[in-house]
C-alpha cells in the first residue's frame, strides 16, 4: 500500500505552460507570415488542443471535493483537459492504459521485437502536408513486413501480430515520420501454432521498404522520376529498419515499458526550460557571450550522435552543440518553439496507433466468436442478452486513483492529516458554484486568462485511442453516488 500523501499537481507553474499563455496568441498572429510557408495552413485541431490546455487542472472550470470522513478534512481536486499527444500529465493516463492493455488483453505468449522504420529526410516534407500519406506509409510497412515473414518462414498463410503507432516526432521536436512496431516475432497460423522467426537480416525487409515507398511516391506524382532513381541509386538512401532483441514472454515488464514508449508524448518537459526575459539570461556553456534570454531550450542526451546549431545567431556564432552542463540541446525563441510541438498534434479522427494481423480488432472478435460457439456445441450453453439498444452512461473511469499511485507512487485519495481513505463527495461544474466556492476559500483568481474568440473548428468526434475508454472527468463516481443516495 502507498502511504506517500498525494500533492495535485500545478500546471501553471510548468515552462510549458508559462511559454503558451505568455506567447500563444503573439504565434497566432505572426503564423501565417511567419510559419504558414514552411508548416503549411493553421490546422484548427491546435488552437483548440492549446486553449483546453491552458485550462487544464483550472479549479475555474469545475473541481471534485474529497473529504475524510474521520477527521472531515477537505481538498478540491481540479478537472484535467484529456488532450491526447500534448498535455504531458493527461497524455500520461493513456500511456500507461496502453502499456496495461497490450500485456494484459492484446499481446499473445509468445516472443515480441520492436521494430522501427525510418524514411530519408528528402521524403518527410511530403508527410507533413499530406497527412493522409502516412495511413499509407503504414500500409506499405505492413505488406513489406508480411511478404518478408511469409517468404523467410515459408508460410503463405501465416498472419502476423503487429501493434504499429506513427511518431511524427524527431529528437529535437523536428518533423520525423517514422514508425514504430511492437510484433510477434514470427507468424501465426489459424490453427493455433505460432512458428518464431530465425536469427535473419533485415537488409531484404529495408530494400523492399524502400522499393514500395519511392514507387507509391512517384505513381502519386510527388517524387519526380529523377529523384527517385537517385535514391534508388543511393548506397546510404536514409530508409533504415532496426529491431530490438528478442523479448520473451515472461519478460511482462520489458514489454509493458516497449508499449508505454512507443505511445509517449511527443515531448518531455523535463528537456524543457523556459526562461522569461526579465528573469535574465542563463549560461549554456562556460564562455560568457553565450546565453539564452527569453528563449526556450530543450535538451537531451539519448543520442550522442546528433549535432545541433544554435538558431540564434544573436547569442552565438552558427557552431555546433556538444555536451555541456545541460546536455546537448537545442535553442528556440518562444513562438518557433511553440510552432514545433503544436506541428505534431494529430488531427481529430486521426489514429495514430493500428492493431494489424492477429492482434486485430476483426481476428480478435472472430476467435471471440468461435470460442463462443465451440462452448455452446460442447453443451456449455451461453446465455445471449440483446444490448444492441443500450446507450452507456459516460461514468469515470474507476483508475485515476490506481494511475496516480503507479506514476507518482502517492494515494490521491490518502488523508493528509490522518492518513485514513478520503471519499469523492461531489463534482463541482456550475460556474456560479464554482466561483462562489473558491471566492470562499480564497482561491479565486482575478485576471483569469479569456480564450479569444475563434472560428468553430471542424465538426468531428473526438478519436479515444487507441480501444478504452477515457470519460469524463477522471474520477470514481461510486462513492459520490452512494454518498448522494444515502
Amino acid at each position: 500500500m502507498v502511504e506517500q500523501v498525494y500533492r495535485p499537481r500545478r500546471p501553471k507553474e510548468s515552462p510549458l505552460w508559462q511559454c503558451l499563455c505568455a506567447h500563444f496568441d503573439e504565434f497566432l498572429e505572426a503564423y501565417e507570415e511567419r510559419y504558414q510557408p514552411r508548416y503549411g495552413f493553421l490546422r484548427p485541431i491546435i488552437p483548440e488542443v492549446v486553449d483546453k490546455f491552458l485550462t487544464c487542472a483550472d479549479l475555474t472550470q469545475g473541481f471534485a471535493r474529497i473529504r475524510c470522513d474521520h477527521c472531515r478534512h477537505e481538498f478540491i481536486l481540479p478537472y484535467s483537459c484529456r488532450q491526447r499527444y500534448f498535455c504531458p500529465s493527461c497524455h500520461q493516463k493513456k500511456v500507461q492504459l496502453f502499456g496495461e492493455l497490450l500485456t494484459e488483453t492484446i499481446l499473445y505468449p509468445v516472443p515480441h521485437r520492436h521494430l522501427t522504420l525510418g524514411i530519408p529526410k528528402m521524403l518527410r516534407p511530403y508527410f507533413r502536408h499530406d497527412r493522409d500519406l502516412l495511413k499509407a506509409l503504414c500500409r506499405i510497412a505492413h505488406a513489406c513486413l508480411l511478404e518478408y515473414l511469409r517468404a523467410t518462414l515459408d508460410l503463405p498463410e501465416g498472419i502476423p501480430g503487429i501493434v504499429m503507432t506513427i511518431h511524427s516526432y524527431g529528437e529535437y521536436l523536428d518533423w520525423h515520420p517514422h514508425l514504430h512496431l511492437l510484433m510477434a516475432d514470427g507468424l501465426f497460423v489459424r490453427s493455433g501454432l505460432f512458428y518464431v522467426l530465425p536469427q535473419v537480416s533485415l537488409k531484404p525487409l529495408e530494400g523492399l521498404f524502400r522499393a514500395r515507398l519511392i514507387t507509391f511516391l512517384v505513381d502519386k506524382g510527388l517524387l519526380p522520376p529523377a529523384r527517385a532513381n537517385m535514391l534508388r541509386s543511393w548506397v546510404h538512401s536514409g530508409f533504415n529498419v532496426h529491431r530490438s532483441r528478442r523479448v520473451q514472454p515472461r519478460e511482462r515488464e520489458d514489454l509493458q515499458r516497449l508499449a508505454q514508449y512507443i505511445m509517449r508524448n511527443p515531448f518531455s518537459l523535463e528537456k524543457m526550460q523556459f526562461n522569461k526575459p526579465d528573469e535574465g539570461g542563463f549560461r549554456l556553456t562556460a564562455e560568457p557571450d553565450v546565453q539564452a534570454d527569453g528563449c526556450v531550450i530543450y535538451r537531451s542526451g539519448m543520442n550522442p550522435k546528433i549535432h545541433r546549431k544554435l538558431p540564434l545567431a544573436s547569442l552565438t556564432p552558427a557552431r555546433s552543440c556538444r555536451p555541456s552542463p545541460f546536455g546537448r540541446l537545442e535553442i528556440f525563441l518562444p513562438c518557433d518553439f511553440i510552432a514545433a510541438i503544436t506541428q505534431h498534434i494529430p488531427d481529430k479522427s486521426f489514429q495514430l496507433v493500428r492493431y494489424i494481423g492477429w492482434y486485430s480488432n476483426k481476428m480478435r472478435g472472430q476467435r471471440d466468436k468461435y470460442a463462443a460457439e465451440e462452448a455452446k456445441a460442447a453443451g456449455k450453453a451461453v446465455e445471449v442478452i440483446d444490448v444492441s439498444e443500450h446507450q452507456p452512461h459516460r461514468i469515470p473511469s474507476a483508475k485515476w486513483r490506481e494511475l496516480i499511485k503507479r506514476v507518482w507512487e502517492s494515494d490521491p485519495l490518502l488523508c493528509p492529516k490522518c492518513h485514513n481513505e478520503m471519499r469523492i463527495v461531489s463534482l463541482i461544474d456550475d460556474p456560479e458554484v464554482i466561483e462562489r466556492i473558491l471566492r470562499h476559500l480564497g482561491l479565486w483568481e482575478q485576471g483569469v486568462r479569456v480564450l479569444p474568440a475563434r472560428a468553430p473548428p471542424e465538426i468531428a468526434e473526438w478519436v479515444i485511442e487507441p480501444c478504452f475508454d477515457d470519460p469524463f472527468p477522471d474520477y470514481d463516481t461510486e462513492p459520490v453516488m452512494m454518498y448522494a443516495s444515502g
